[in-house]
């Protein structure tokens, strides 16, 4: 990583894996590879926060370790636990061989093959790696604590082990949906990044990158569309993500081009809520779709 010359050579080799970038992500990207610092990724869903882990991920030639927050999330289910079944029949094996030496079957049962790593472990004992923290925002304060604390050691304590220190940091990225404020300190530690929708030319490219079987006059439709959609007020605007998933679905169809009639019945791949849905019916889509965008 630290014989990447570059901005520009991080961004050419993020494209090649089919994910564009603009300037100020090539930067932050190069950055952390350089700095071995995080990259914080905050917007809404569907933007392309979790891919750009895949990408460094491919651009690296390294394994993906994701860990998926949630509510009540801990400490213990991000790094590690013990192999209870296994420590259990060594337990038996031992008794069965007639080893009764409490301290030395003590000694056998928490050694290191009986560790089950967790996400967070197994990224800072894998050299190359990406490690996502997938939508931190939807832990709770005490999990961010802890966190914060990892990404700066990057060592971990087992009681019965001692300390295990990455040999090397992985490469780090978190996002955020922003569901609510994640705290300065964590923010702090890292690189920040702002995922905006992108344009209508960027997200077509987008599309005809990632669907190039899927006819230039149908990517541009549904990219027109789900930039209107975008401009609506909706629940849930579509991200890009969605966008690929509708000009998808279309292909699937045979689809060559979209007319407002075949808009409205494949609404379900683009939209998720009722009401969103009912809002798009009233939108005039056939002069959207006349529109020549490019």
């Amino acid at each position: 990583m630290d014989g990447w010359t570059g901005p520009q050579e991080v961004r050419a080799r993020l494209e090649e894996t089919g994910y564009l970038v603009d300037d100020g992500l090539a930067v932050a990207s190069f950055l952390a590879l350089r700095l071995r610092r995080p990259i914080f990724c905050e917007g809404d869903a569907g933007v392309g926060k979790t891919s750009l882990a895949s990408a460094l991920a491919a651009c690296l030639d390294a394994p993906l370790i994701r860990l998926q927050c949630y509510e009540g999330i801990d400490a213990a289910q991000a790094l590690y636990d013990w192999d209870f079944p296994r420590q259990l029949l060594h337990l038996r094996a031992a008794e069965a061989a007639g080893i009764t030496d409490a301290e030395r079957l003590e000694g056998e049962l928490y050694d290191r093959r009986f560790l089950l790593a967790r996400p967070l472990l197994r990224a800072l004992e894998t050299w190359p790696c990406v490690l996502l923290v997938d939508e931190v925002d939807r832990a709770d304060d005490e999990f961010e604590a802890f966190l914060l604390e990892l990404l700066s050691e990057y060592t971990v304590t087992v009681p019965e082990l001692g300390t295990l220190r990455a040999k090397e940091p992985p490469v780090v990225v978190l996002t955020s949906n922003r569901t609510r404020e994640v705290h300065d300190a964590l923010k702090r530690r890292c690189l920040y990044h702002w995922f905006d929708h992108p344009d209508f030319a960027r997200e077509l490219a987008i599309v005809r990158r990632r669907l190039p079987e899927v006819t230039a006059r149908l990517a541009e439709q549904v990219t027109a569309l789900a930039q209107a959609l975008r401009a609506e007020d909706l629940l849930k605007p579509p991200g890009v993500a969605e966008t690929i998933d509708w000009a998808r679905a279309l292909d699937a169809l045979g689809a060559t081009e979209l007319d407002a009639e075949l808009a409205v019945v494949t609404l379900g791949s683009v939209l998720k809520y009722r009401e969103d849905a009912d809002r798009a019916r009233g939108l005039d889509l056939s002069g959207i779709l006349e529109r020549r965008w490019v």
